[in-house]
This record gives structure tokens, C-alpha cells and sequence, in this order.
């Protein structure tokens, strides 16, 4: 699931600007072409030709320098590591970040490849994109070791409160409601958002308790489908670290895989789940019983989630819409279904 708490936008730059940023790396060339790249919903990327090659720039819109160093300095590691990653190319002074008219951009070699989702996945692809995962976050913990963790916001370790996700239920039903033109989507929410309610007062009892989240560690933050590329049947490029953290291992696990083999139904491909998991806890050490607590946890998350409508009725961002069904639907087959999903994990 792609997420981001923030929506801006920005244009694309110009080819002065370009011709500027270009001039700061040796043998990039000039600019011949800029093209938008229309997945990304956090920061803004663009295939960019020039006379010398191609490249990916990255606008970040947050222009956190420190954050984006660090990023940059983990994807080197990594990528030392001989994982698949690509990171940003340093310019003439050994920077990685380049700053113009006070807006922080980064250009990395032009991968070439496809984005794969579970449906397209055999079992098993599906064992060695957990296997890879696992690695990732065992060489994360080797390369970042020297770097000081990132504090964690106040009340991380708590559940969400079903309270007030009944509140922003409330919120989004009105809003849900009184759009007009009305439509199937708006007609949708409606009934989610009302079948959501009744099942929270019912599972009220299962969140989670303080303090018991699985042990930390550094992560990718947002590994899904639009974050991988693929060459043939095997990954050439995890790409956008923009979310590196520190955050509970297993359950970066858990979502990615309930992004990766959701069907567009809203069940899991449970098969391909478990040879993930099983690969994932292998390449890792993790325990079942790290999995089992993660898996309640990201759970207990999506039940009371409403990120993509509060896109579209409080931000006016519909670019999330065509997710929303299936996401929707897992969380109530999840519910349904909790042991056979949590077995697909842990066993």
C-alpha cells in the first residue's frame, strides 16, 4: 500500500535548472528531455535524457539534507554489499544532494526494468523476494551501525485507539455522504465505513497492549511492488528509501507482503504468503513468535486505517481510488480469516 501523510506537487524543472544541476556532475552531459514518472506519491521523479545518458532525478520535496545523507550513505553500503540497489551518483565535490532555489534534488543511473506484483509472482519468485527482504534488513543493521536512530515519535508503541478511528469513521461518512455528484466509489465507502464501525466495537478488545511491539530495527519503510524493479524474474533495484527508519522489522514484513499478494478480491494469497514468510524469517533469525506479534499488529492497523479516503474526501487527492477496494476488503477477510493468516507466517 503506498502512503504518504503530506500531498504536494511541484513542476517539472526547467532546462536551466537542469543545465545547472547537470553542470555539478562530471559526464553528465546537457539536457535533452524531462519526463515526469507517474508512480510516486511522496517526492517527485523524472526520466531525465541528456547527451551522455540517462537518469532518474529525484525531487525531494521534504528537503531534509541530513535525512537524505543518510539515505544516500545506506544505499552505498548496501549496494558494497552487492544488493540490489541504486544509489545516487555524487557530483564533482562528492555530494550527493544538490540544492537549487532552496529545492533538494538527487540523480541516480537510469535503471531499466518492470514492477511485479504477487499475482505475477511464482512461489517460487515469492521465497526469494522474502529472502531478499530478510537481507535487506540483516545488512541494514551492519551498515547502519554507526548512525544514530532517528527518535520515535510519542505513543509508537500503542495500538491504534479505536475511539478515535471511530471519530474520523464519523467524519468521512458525512463527507462520504453529502458528495455530490454521488457515485458507486462514494456508495463503497459508505458501506466500509459502516461495516468497519460494527467490527471495531466487536474487536475493540484486540489491540494490541503498550510496549509489546516486536524488537526494532533499521528499514526500507515502504517496500511494495512500485519499490522493486525486476529484470526477468529476479529483482535488479530496490529504489525509494525515502522512509529508511527505524521501525518493528517483522512488521515492515507483513505489510509489504499484504501489498504484494493481496488479490484485487481483498483476500491473501496465502501460499505464496507462507513461502515468503518462510524465506523472510530464514535470511533474518526472526522467530515465528516475532511474526505471530507483527502480524497481530499490522492488523490491528488496517482495521482502523482510512489513509486512502481521507486522500480523497479531506484532501481532495484521488489518486489512491483504485486501491481502495481491495484494501478495503482485506481488512475484513483478515479479521475473518486471522489464524490462517497468521499460520501463513509463522509456520
Amino acid at each position: 500500500m503506498l502512503r504518504s501523510s503530506v500531498v504536494r506537487t511541484a513542476a517539472t524543472p526547467d532546462k536551466d535548472t537542469l543545465g545547472v544541476l547537470l553542470r555539478h556532475y562530471t559526464g553528465a552531459g546537457a539536457p535533452l528531455s524531462c519526463e515526469p514518472v507517474a508512480e510516486g506519491l511522496l517526492n517527485h521523479g523524472y526520466f531525465l535524457a541528456t547527451t551522455r545518458g540517462r537518469y532518474f532525478l529525484k525531487h525531494h520535496l521534504d528537503g531534509d539534507r541530513a535525512a537524505l545523507t543518510r539515505q544516500h550513505r545506506a544505499t552505498r553500503r548496501l549496494a558494497a554489499l552487492g544488493l540490489p540497489v541504486a544509489p545516487p551518483l555524487a557530483d564533482a565535490d562528492g555530494r550527493t544532494v544538490t540544492v537549487l532555489d532552496g529545492r533538494c534534488y538527487a540523480l541516480h543511473p537510469w535503471v531499466v526494468g518492470r514492477h511485479l506484483d504477487g499475482a505475477a509472482l511464482t512461489r517460487g519468485q515469492s521465497r526469494r523476494l522474502g529472502a531478499l527482504l530478510g537481507l535487506v534488513h540483516t545488512a541494514l543493521e551492519q551498515v547502519m551501525a554507526d548512525e544514530p536512530p532517528p527518535p520515535r515519535p510519542p505513543g509508537a508503541d500503542a495500538g491504534a485507539d479505536p475511539e478515535r478511528t471511530v471519530e474520523t469513521i464519523e467524519e468521512l461518512l458525512a463527507l462520504a455522504r453529502g458528495a455530490r455528484p454521488r457515485t458507486s466509489f462514494d456508495e463503497l465507502a459508505e458501506h466500509r465505513l459502516l461495516e468497519r464501525r460494527a467490527l471495531l466495537a466487536e474487536q475493540a478488545h484486540h489491540r494490541p497492549p503498550p510496549g509489546a511491539e516486536p524488537p526494532a530495527g533499521w528499514v526500507h519503510g515502504d517496500f511494495h511492488p512500485l519499490n522493486v524493479l525486476y529484470r526477468g524474474t529476479e529483482p535488479t533495484a530496490i529504489v525509494d528509501w525515502d522512509r529508511l527508519g527505524v521501525q518493528p522489522r517483522a512488521e515492515e514484513a507483513v505489510r509489504a507482503a499484504a501489498i504484494f499478494f493481496v488479490r484485487p478480491c481483498g483476500t491473501l494469497d496465502l501460499a505464496k504468503v507462507a513461502a515468503y514468510a518462510g524465506a523472510y524469517r530464514s535470511a533474518c533469525g526472526a522467530g515465528a513468535e516475532e511474526l505471530a506479534a507483527a502480524v497481530h499488529r499490522v492488523w490491528w492497523e488496517r482495521l482502523n486505517d482510512f489513509w486512502m479516503l481521507t486522500w480523497r474526501y479531506q484532501l481532495g487527492d484521488r489518486r489512491t481510488d483504485p486501491q481502495f477496494p481491495a484494501a478495503a476488503a482485506l481488512a475484513v477477510w483478515w479479521t475473518r480469516e486471522y489464524r490462517a493468516v497468521q499460520n501463513a507466517f509463522t509456520r
